[in-house]
């Protein structure tokens, strides 16, 4: 199914945005894009990170992500630089999507179509030291959302606006010991955003992550699934439950989609629904945990700790919902993690470019979204 197709289904709303898009598919990239959407693939696997990690050899942490920036903005030209690296603005930070460019065009800087293979070598590093290196959680989730794009447009499956290339990264403010500002990095399916102030990170959400295909595939010389762990938590976590938690922790109405997604921030609801956590047994509390830490684990250890240090503080206080089936692998399954700070929802979607499901899903953190600075 083309991506046009996909759109005409998807609701009167995306066709409304669509149809203004189509007014300028007279020239650009593929599709009529704006010419930095090249429609190319740019595996972030097989990519060299080894003359960034010599140059920034001996640094970790923010003073790591400090030195490849740097790097980085060396190696461009003058107008790529301006373009990857803006004032820091909550405005801009906002401008995130789960839809693919041809819909939304309105993400920050440079795509990664733009860079040299070497650049991208560093932004490879950039992401890695980011988000962490652990199995299935951050840059390798990161990877794998990437290749499930370049899968659709390989086996025709998808726009021209598919394809790992036309992810984006931007630097919101600049990145330095003293001052604001976010690494963001993104597009169709994936938003993530660090943000960082004097150098301690000042918030890890908002955080998308989306898939198709969500069973695995092969794409890129490696095995993907990289929301299976995900789906995984969650299912264990509902059916942990006795029958009397799960009719207490079931919501009343269909979800269709997760409801503080993109272009909704703070809309979450006014009361908590479901079973307190602090009610259930202390095996259920860990795997209400583990589902958490599916999510945090997708930045770099350090600072998932201490988010999680939170949590676990505030883990009695929060709620459990779901709508739909406990399993988790039917359409319209929805379930909520709801805290006085976390906030994650996952919601099964019905299937875009291949029959079956596939998942969208966020974490947000009441306090400290967009570094707190909402």
């Amino acid at each position: 199914m083309t991506m046009n197709k996909r759109l005409i289904v998807s609701g009167a709303v995306i066709v409304a945005v669509s149809a203004s898009v189509l007014l300028a598919f007279q020239r650009g990239g593929p599709g009529g894009l704006p010419s930095q959407y090249t429609g190319n693939t740019t595996p972030l696997g097989s990519t060299d990170t080894s003359a960034a990690d010599r140059a920034c050899q001996g640094a970790t942490g923010h003073p790591r992500l400090l030195c490849l920036a740097d790097v980085l903005k060396k190696d461009l030209r003058r107008d790529l630089v301006a373009r990857l690296q803006l004032a820091y603005s909550v405005a801009d930070a906002q401008r995130w999507s789960n839809f693919p460019p041809m819909v939304y065009r309105s993400r920050v800087g440079l795509t990664l179509g733009e860079f040299t293979p070497g650049q991208l070598g560093i932004v490879k590093a950039i992401m890695k030291e980011a988000a962490g290196i652990a199995a299935s959680e951050g840059y390798d989730e990161i990877e794998q959302i990437l290749n499930a794009d370049d899968f659709l447009k390989n086996s025709n499956l998808g726009g021209g606006d598919l394809a790992s290339g036309n992810y984006h990264i931007a630097f919101l403010g600049t990145p330095a010991a003293t001052g604001t500002w976010q690494l963001y990095f993104g597009g169709h399916h994936l938003a993530f955003g660090t943000t960082y102030r004097d150098g301690v990170m000042a918030g890890a959400t908002p955080s998308f992550r989306g898939v198709e295909p969500f069973t695995q595939f092969r794409e890129n010389g490696r095995d993907n699934a990289p929301m299976a762990q995900e789906q995984a938590a969650f299912a264990a976590m509902l059916g942990g439950l006795t029958g009397d938690e799960q009719t207490k922790a079931r919501l009343g109405q269909t979800y269709t989609d997760i409801i503080v997604g993109p272009q909704k921030d703070g809309q979450f609801p006014s009361t908590r629904s479901g079973v307190r956590v602090g009610d259930l047994s202390q095996h259920k509390q860990d795997l209400v945990l583990r589902a958490i830490e599916t999510y945090v684990h997708d930045i770099d250890p350090p600072d998932a700790e201490t988010i999680l240090k939170k949590y676990r503080s505030e883990l009695a206080d929060t709620y459990v919902a779901y709508a739909g089936t406990p399993t988790m692998n039917a359409e319209n399954d929805y379930v909520r993690i709801d805290g006085p700070a976390v906030w994650i929802e996952l919601s099964m979607q019905p299937g875009r470019s291949l029959p079956g499901i596939h998942p969208h899903s966020v974490w947000r953190d009441r306090t400290t979204d967009y570094g707190g600075s909402r």
